[in-house]
């Protein structure tokens, strides 16, 4: 009973000087709106809790909040005071800075001048609402175009032409073999069929010499003249036929080699590995043509509204499918946490109140751009992708459920040395067939950072990109040459 009494006595007096302040010192920041903040709420700094809400009452019309903060903790003139939402349901915290050491430190009694009130609920609502109705906007447009029978017309004669473009090539390529094969033929029957034919001129031309002959011989005295031109006639007539006799020579010689496999045509007519290499390489080209053919470019365009860091975060997204199980995922994404910058600065003092020697970390975020490189693949309803992520090695999976129509996506990238990696979990779900409504939280493992968004995607296959994507490839590799 005697240690119960003592026990209570001491319990009572902690509780009695905590709650009247003592181990700490008072200060005070007048709001124009106090909305979600209450007695004893937490007051933080660097995510860490340095004191806590004293008081609220009302000071010429404005909201007195006194604050009772840890004696340890050192407050400077241009020290910030700001109002955060620590949940969605309308409750708020006081987040410090503590300025810059070297001015006037804040004591006992003083005001925190600098002030960041923040957004409230109402306005986290209001942005909401704004987002949705663009959202609907974006899903009317696409309705317009996709919607109607002229849209589906359009897209279904471009795939009927791709389609029938591919199979002309292919056919093309088979029957290159073929074609060298009867040309060959053509030629060979041609010299064939010409060899009697020739002979038969000649034989002609003979018998029109001898009667030429006969009639120069009867009209000598009247047309010396003309004979004279007639026997030069006769005589470029003959060497003409000499010409002609050593052609048909040479192309008797040529269609005899060819037939003994003789030269590049001969062997590839009578040579049976040529023949198979040729084939080979038939075969070969198909089967490059075959993935092009199937390859298929999936475009994304993702926006996200992320109310912790109120801003927008953007997406531009391409996927190369080769085939249905795997595909090459390429982003690039504008986030507003897209550059930290951390700092670390060793600190000492000689003041035998604080220690000897601490760290202090600084942490400054701010937008910039950063890149996706994945290597997915799918088994099942479930997809594992491994790469870069977001400018940072990482991993992630997709589980698609209800025809793909509903998807969740679970990201873990940014394995940083000062925190846990950043954890990000997703929910999408298809209104239309190329426009999602998704939202999801960020940062899970960091409490300090964690983030929820809210937002839209419009997913659609281009064929003209696999167009560009291919040409694009073939100069790249002339160039290379």
């Amino acid at each position: 009973m005697i240690v119960a009494i003592i026990g209570s006595v001491v319990l009572y007096r902690a509780i009695v000087q905590r709650g009247s302040g003592a181990g700490g010192y008072r200060v005070y920041a007048i709001f124009r709106d106090a909305s979600g903040l209450v007695p004893r709420s937490r007051v933080t700094m660097a995510g860490i809790p340095v004191g806590r809400i004293d008081g609220i009452r009302l000071q010429n019309g404005m909201a007195r909040v006194d604050m009772v903060i840890n004696r340890e903790v050192e407050l400077w003139d241009d020290a910030t005071v700001s109002r955060k939402a620590s949940s969605l349901l309308g409750e708020f915290l006081l987040v410090l800075a503590p300025g810059s050491a070297g001015s006037r430190r804040i004591v006992d009694g003083d005001r925190v001048r600098v002030l960041q009130e923040g957004s409230t609920t109402d306005d986290i609502i209001q942005n909401v609402a704004a987002i949705t109705r663009r959202v609907r906007d974006v899903t009317d447009r696409v309705g317009d175009v996709f919607g109607n029978d002229e849209g589906r017309r359009q897209l279904a004669e471009a795939l009927r032409n791709l389609t029938e473009t591919t199979q002309e090539i292919n056919r093309l390529v088979h029957a290159n073999s073929e074609a060298i094969t009867h040309t060959i033929r053509n030629v060979d029957h041609i010299t064939t069929e010409a060899d009697p034919r020739v002979q038969r001129l000649l034989a002609n031309l003979e018998r029109a010499s001898r009667r030429v002959d006969d009639i120069l011989a009867e009209n000598q005295p009247n047309i010396n003249d003309t004979v004279r031109n007639v026997q030069e006639t006769v005589r470029n007539a003959n060497a003409a036929s000499r010409d002609l006799r050593e052609a048909l020579g040479h192309v008797n010689s040529i269609t005899a080699g060819v037939d003994r496999g003789e030269g590049t045509v001969g062997r590839l007519l009578r040579d049976d590995h040529l023949v198979n290499e040729v084939e080979g390489v038939a075969e070969g080209v198909n089967d490059l043509v075959a993935p092009i053919g199937r390859l298929q470019t999936i475009v994304g365009l993702r926006t996200e509204y992320n109310f912790v860091a109120n801003g927008l975060k953007s997406y531009l997204e391409f996927r190369l499918q080769p085939r249905e199980d795997r595909h090459i995922l390429f982003q690039i994404v504008d986030d507003p946490r897209g550059l930290i910058d951390r700092r670390s600065v060793i600190r000492t003092s000689t003041n035998p109140a604080d220690p000897a020697m601490w760290r202090e970390t600084t942490e400054t975020t701010g937008r910039g751009l950063r890149f996706t490189l994945q290597f997915a693949r799918r088994l099942g309803p479930a997809t594992f992708r491994f790469g870069i992520l977001e400018s940072t090695g990482g991993v992630g999976m997709d589980l698609n459920a209800m025809r793909d129509r509903l998807e969740f996506r679970s990201d873990v990238f940014d394995f940083s040395t000062s925190q846990l990696p950043r954890l990000r979990l997703m929910g999408a779900y298809a209104l239309l067939q190329r426009v999602y409504i998704l939202a999801g939280v960020d940062d899970v493992l960091n409490p300090q950072r964690t983030d929820v968004f809210l937002g839209a995607q419009l997913r659609f296959r281009d064929e003209d990109l696999r167009t560009i994507l291919l040409f694009a490839g073939g100069a790249l590799g002339a160039v290379a040459r």
